[in-house]
């Protein structure tokens, strides 16, 4: 079983007396900078003027800096940008700054795990992971809970990278749910799993594969959207709020007894030998390799597909029927 950490774990003194800098003020860093501020802590907000995250910044209270100027003055380096941009910040922009007893953090082991980011053997690296978008931090902070992270330790060279990894999950307000204990490989190596064959890419190909199916048969496009795009939030409000088991004591019998009897022959043996392809393929680095030289190379087999993503039937006929449904707007 994991170890996990409560409120009674973590000491909040041990970053107390630390200049914390959050690089990227996104949905993540601006739920983390926040909070980590309304904890009492010192923190500095690193962003590139000319957008809407540096304008937000502005608006929530901070003077957002240059990566170099909090690079500067930081004590705890906290890079929650995209995964490919982490690379080049950290050499062009904190590399030359970062020294003795100082400390670098991520909220995903990507560059870390993968070597495109090698700190020096004197700093400490940890990482806090929280299982939620940061908007979703930001609320369960406000209204005195927390959401689950995840917490791991790559380098400890002051000894105390726990203590201060754990006090600033607990400024985030991690600790009130719960902080597990993990790796940066595991947590890397998971989530890249799980996004490819599962939440995103099995999700997305399974709700196009379907859709497909019934409309090639002559069905209508919008009832092959609401039985096989639409109706998936039920499903998945249900399985997150009880668990896959949860989700079928609350479903008809008739979608049980077919979720049982029909469900192995779509995720078959097949299906499963490919997942354990991709699994090879993310633990090797060659994904994380493929990813990177995907955006030195401008991103034209990416945008290509994206294109492709946006022109399908099935987000034409959903755009339509979502434009019904009054109770998504804002």
């Amino acid at each position: 079983m994991a170890k996990i950490y409560y409120d009674k774990d973590c000491n909040i003194n041990d970053i107390k007396d630390k200049t914390i800098a959050v690089v990227g003020y996104g949905i993540q860093g601006r739920g983390q900078a926040l909070n980590l501020r309304d904890s009492g802590l010192k923190v500095i907000v690193a962003q590139r003027p000319g957008g809407p995250n540096y304008e937000q910044a502005k608006k929530d209270g901070f003077a957002p800096v240059s990566v170099e100027e909090a690079a500067k003055v930081a004590d705890v380096m906290v890079i929650l940008t995209q995964d490919h941009l982490q690379a080049d910040i950290y050499k062009n922009s904190i590399a030359p700054y970062i020294g003795k007893g100082k400390a670098l953090a991520f909220s995903h082991g990507f560059n870390i795990h993968f070597k495109f980011i090698v700190p020096p053997k004197n700093v400490d690296v940890f990482m806090i992971a929280p299982k939620g978008p940061g908007s979703l931090v930001r609320r369960q902070y406000e209204e005195g809970k927390g959401v689950p992270c995840l917490v791991a330790i790559h380098q400890n060279a002051t000894g105390k990278a726990l203590k201060i990894a754990l006090a600033y999950a607990k400024g985030i307000g991690g600790s009130r749910a719960g902080i597990i204990q993990t790796t940066f490989k595991e947590e890397t190596e998971t989530d890249l799993f799980g996004e490819q064959t599962v939440l995103c890419g099995g999700a997305s190909e399974l709700i196009k594969a379907g859709f497909e199916t019934l409309v090639k048969a002559g069905y209508q496009p919008e009832i092959a959207y609401f039985e096989c795009a639409h109706e998936l939030k039920l499903i998945v409000d249900l399985i997150y709020e009880g668990g896959i088991q949860g989700m079928r004591k609350r479903v008809s019998d008739t979608a049980e007894y077919g979720d049982m009897t029909r469900g192995k022959r779509i995720v078959n043996a097949r299906t499963r030998a490919e997942m354990q392809k991709i699994l090879k393929e993310i633990q090797s680095g060659k994904f994380a390799k493929e990813w990177m030289s995907e955006n030195k190379a401008g991103r034209k087999n990416f945008l290509k597909m994206r294109k492709a993503g946006e022109d399908h039937l099935v987000e034409k006929v959903g755009a339509r029927l979502r434009g019904m449904m009054t109770w998504m707007k804002k």
